[in-house]
């Protein structure tokens, strides 16, 4: 069959590129999938990548995606739902936040893995064990849910929600569902004070990405262990 095929979402930077970096390490052929196509081609050059344009969050655009991974490589053995937006750091709720910032959060981080997963199935179910790996957040947690940042804390519970739901629905597919956590990372998004490297942030996205067939699936970690919905 060759080596493991991958697609990463928002490949082009931050975490997503060092789970680029790392799965290639591994002898996976990974493809970059980003809106920035300078950003992509550069990025998928400094990962021994491919990459190809996508907007998560335009229909239209991951059809066309889905027809050039079926045209160009038949199949998918792994795909990490990386792409996603934090754009309301400073909103709250009860200060009258605008919806419309949640609807553009959930446009891309949820209903964006939604709508690249359901078009990239088929593929999916080509492999004989395909891994879908969602990038989630602590913040996500019902457990230990708090106020700020109301958008993406939503949107990425939500993503937890499809993890469940989708690995119940393929459980026996060999296709396995799984959730993650990669801490607060210095990168674009986390900033220069978080505490994290991408390479410990990206780490347990690849290990998700890799799991053996007697591996979890619709579970929710971080650093490799399981964690609290």
């Amino acid at each position: 069959m060759g080596s493991l095929i991958a697609v990463v979402t928002g490949g082009n930077r931050g975490i997503g590129l060092e789970i680029c970096r790392q799965l290639t390490q591994k002898g996976v052929k990974v493809v970059i999938a980003a809106r920035d196509a300078a950003e992509g081609v550069a990025a998928a050059r400094t990962a021994g990548a491919d990459f190809h344009a996508l907007d998560v969050s335009v229909p239209a655009s991951i059809e066309a995606f889905a027809a050039w991974m079926q045209e160009r490589h038949g199949r998918l053995d792994i795909l990490v739902n990386n792409a996603g937006v934090l754009t309301d750091r400073a909103e709250r709720i009860i200060d009258g936040m605008d919806a419309a910032v949640l609807e553009r959060t959930l446009l891309v981080n949820l209903f964006g893995p939604m709508r690249v997963t359901q078009a990239l199935l088929p593929l999916l179910r080509k492999s004989p064990g395909a891994r879908v790996v969602n990038m989630s957040s602590i913040l996500a947690q019902l457990s230990g849910m708090g106020a700020g940042t109301p958008a993406y804390r939503i949107s990425k519970t939500a993503l937890n929600a499809l993890t469940r739901v989708l690995a119940a629905e393929l459980e026996g597919t060999g296709v396995k569902v799984n959730t993650m956590s990669p801490g607060w990372v210095r990168t674009r998004m986390g900033g220069e004070g978080a505490t994290r490297t991408v390479e410990e942030g990206a780490d347990t996205a690849v290990w998700l990405a890799l799991l053996p067939d007697d591996g979890p699936t619709g579970g929710f970690f971080q650093d490799r262990k399981q964690v609290a919905w």
